[in-house]
């Protein structure tokens, strides 16, 4: 064979017949997706959804809605926290192209129009979309809606401490600090001098005297890891009887977790009345939280809603309850339940499966850090982006894997389990040779035994 050398120029055909374009094998995992989609109409579904916001048949037709929300899908099953990184990613998979519906001709959307379409497309067509996946789990009977689990983690914003201004005066932080070394007698303060002054002052990170002019809606907050950052919280209420993530809401960082329990609690009843039907009724008959949730307004919110809460109990002491009757009795009762061998099952439940939703939409699935700013673009993504994590437990449920990533592991896997049990089998038939023939002893290498051959 002589050796091959690579051009050093290219030039390009001007004309290439379409039978001799080279295409890959596909992906598995994208085609029994869009199978599913394409069995539950979901393109007509979301044209039907976004008809609204365009002109119809004025102008150049547009990117369609069902490439939009599959793009957006794509950042979760590909781990992509930016749309930039999103775009390029479709433009170069031939796999990606093939669940986008684009041929190779055919130039697939760029970041700036997956900017304008979102802006576009309002935020309750998102929620609307959202509820539509919810609904192909419903049919899979991968929703019950009985026992919901609630908690909240943090989603860096995209805004930097060192842009902060004051809201009163609008002053920077470095105008500030030298404003201050002057008043204290300092008339051309260094840097040193300015990081010495800020190192003694207290409440310097306050968000109400303190915001960001490029994102209001990020507030100043200590992250997980213990860093000090800019914002946003996500919080997501899970059924614990399958997994599937019933509502998500983005809300201000600094805000407690009672206070902002409400929002999502309206958002899970409102998710489930609208699948609700004459045959299936789907209603949140218990919660589980951890001890942040717990107060005594919550658990009488939570008694009047007719709901069973599970909430830990951080501990108090022993505590007043003179003229507190109704709030004694609420709390006295969820005491109760968990303390009880299922209230700490659910408790177990709920850190389990709530926080793997937080690892693989935020971890593996790329959001932590996001890249556009205010509450609702945010939350446009995440509806989304949480909606692919929840078609992903659904392909989980049908083929064993909820991400291309997964399937590509699992395969990986199986070939490593069969190599080694032919090999097992190899040795085994190698031994029986050697006890059969004792005149192999004496030989380093023996004969490999005529190869198996399976029936088709």
């Amino acid at each position: 064979m002589a050796l091959g050398r690579r051009a050093a120029q290219r030039q390009d055909q001007l004309w290439v017949a379409t039978d001799k374009i080279i295409t890959g094998p596909g992906s598995p995992f994208y085609t029994r997706l869009n199978l599913i989609l394409a069995d539950a109409d979901f393109d007509r579904f979301t044209e039907a959804s976004c008809a609204k916001f365009y002109a119809g048949e004025t102008g150049r037709p547009g990117i369609p809605p069902g490439v939009y929300f599959r793009m957006l899908m794509v950042g979760y099953l590909e781990g992509l926290d930016s749309e930039r990184g999103i775009a390029w990613r479709c433009a170069d998979s031939l796999s990606l192209r093939e669940f986008l519906g684009y041929e190779l001709t055919k130039a697939t959307p760029d970041h700036s129009t997956l900017s304008v379409i979102r802006g576009r497309i309002d935020l309750e067509t998102h929620q609307e979309v959202f509820v539509w996946i919810l609904g192909r789990l419903a049919d899979h009977k991968l929703l019950k809606g009985k026992t919901i689990g609630i908690d909240a983690t943090t989603l860096q914003a995209n805004a930097a401490l060192r842009s902060l201004v004051r809201h009163d005066s609008g002053e920077a932080y470095r105008e500030f600090l030298e404003s201050l070394a002057k008043a204290s007698g300092i008339e051309t303060p260094t840097r040193e001098d300015l990081a010495k002054l800020d190192r003694k002052r207290k409440k310097k990170g306050s968000n109400d005297d303190w915001l960001n002019p490029h994102d209001p809606d990020a507030k100043i907050t200590k992250m997980k890891d213990g860093r000090t950052h800019l914002a946003h919280k996500a919080e997501h209420a899970v059924d614990l009887e399958t997994g599937a993530t019933v509502a998500v809401t983005i809300q201000p960082a600094n805000r407690g977790d009672t206070t902002s329990i409400g929002e999502t609690l309206c958002e899970v009843m409102e998710n489930l009345d609208a699948l609700s039907d004459d045959e299936h009724r789907y209603k949140m008959e218990e919660s589980v939280k951890d001890k942040g949730y717990h107060s005594n307004g919550v658990m009488i919110d939570l008694a009047e809603m007719e709901v069973r809460s599970y909430v830990s109990e951080p501990d108090r002491g022993r505590r007043n309850w003179k003229g507190k009757q109704e709030e004694r009795d609420a709390v006295y009762a969820n005491r109760r339940r968990i303390r009880s061998d299922r209230g700490k099952r659910l408790l177990r439940k709920r850190g389990e499966l709530v926080e793997r939703s937080f690892a693989h939409c935020y971890e593996t699935g790329g959001m932590r850090r996001t890249y556009l700013r205010g509450h609702e673009n945010i939350l446009k993504r995440l509806l989304i982006h949480v909606g692919a994590s929840n078609l992903g437990l659904l392909m989980r449920t049908l083929i064993g894997s909820g991400t291309p990533r997964g399937l590509h592991d699992r395969m990986k896997g199986a070939q490593t389990s069969i190599r080694e049990a032919l090999d097992r089998l190899t040795a085994s038939i190698k031994q029986c040779t050697l006890k059969m023939n004792p005149r192999y002893a004496n030989l380093d290498h023996i004969p490999n035994p005529r190869p198996i051959r399976l029936a088709a």
